[in-house]
């Protein structure tokens, strides 16, 4: 199954326990600063990461207070911390490719624990461009078929903008991919129409996966998960394969 499909659903679930302990907290809370710094405005309608970003603060509960006081940090109203946005890019076991996405305001600092990381768990953090030709940057929906409308959800999705409505069976999931730029849009059309997603995510999908199991599979979730876990990274993606039954064990 695709390793994407499945890591993104397990860590939604994780999501809201995560919040319990604010740990999830302060990566939004970086992602609308600099978001709204970066798109030009702190209203939400006319910059579309922004509105991202908030929505899925308000999945997770952030208080509204943390949603407008990093917004207004983004905007310079509020005095605040300068992040800047930075990737890294590099193998963990099995030669996976995986890349990573990071706000840092002290790269001096980043570097060196990310390249920590990948060593302490069987990878290296390779030169820039080694792996990101391998993920393309993607809106992306995960439904539970028998519990959706599929017909209904391919009508919305695809005349909202969707550029494509996947069945993965094998993984018991409808998949929508849509526009970076236009996953704010295509969200709202399907909340409108109370099409329940599993996952909603701008995502780097990996155009080709590589087979992975055993010890080399729990290594290399062990890597995803600690690069997950710096303050400084925001998300991690990785070109891997592996069966659901696996995934559900070493992610337990």
């Amino acid at each position: 199954m695709s390793g994407h499909s499945k890591w993104s659903t397990i860590k939604h679930k994780k999501a809201k326990e995560d919040a319990v302990r604010g740990k999830i907290f302060t990566k939004l809370i970086r992602e609308i600063t600099v978001a709204a710094r970066t798109g030009g405005s702190g209203d939400a309608n006319a910059n579309p990461r922004l509105r991202s970003a908030i929505l899925t603060a308000k999945t997770v509960n952030m208080p509204k207070a943390n949603i407008e006081n990093a917004i207004k940090k983004g905007t310079g109203e509020l005095q605040g911390v300068s992040y800047e946005e930075t990737t890294y890019e590099g193998y963990g076991p099995s030669g996976i490719a995986v890349f990573v996405e990071a706000l840092t305001d002290n790269k001096n600092r980043t570097v060196p624990e990310i390249r920590n990381c990948f060593t302490k768990h069987g990878g290296n953090l390779g030169e820039a461009g080694c792996v990101s030709w391998m993920f393309h940057r993607k809106g992306f929906f995960t439904f539970e078929k028998g519990k959706i409308d599929e017909n209904l959800l391919m009508e919305v999705a695809l005349e909202a903008g969707a550029d494509d409505v996947v069945d993965n069976e094998k993984d018991g999931l409808i998949e929508v991919y849509t526009d970076p730029l236009k996953f704010s849009d295509v969200k709202e059309k399907l909340d409108a129409k109370g099409l329940q997603y599993t996952v909603s995510e701008i995502s780097r999908i990996a155009q080709n996966t590589v087979p992975i199991s055993g010890i080399e599979a729990k290594r290399l979730l062990a890597l995803i998960q600690a690069l997950e876990d710096m303050d400084d990274v925001q998300k991690v993606y990785a070109n891997f394969d592996i069966s659901n039954e696996e995934m559900e064990r070493l992610s337990a």
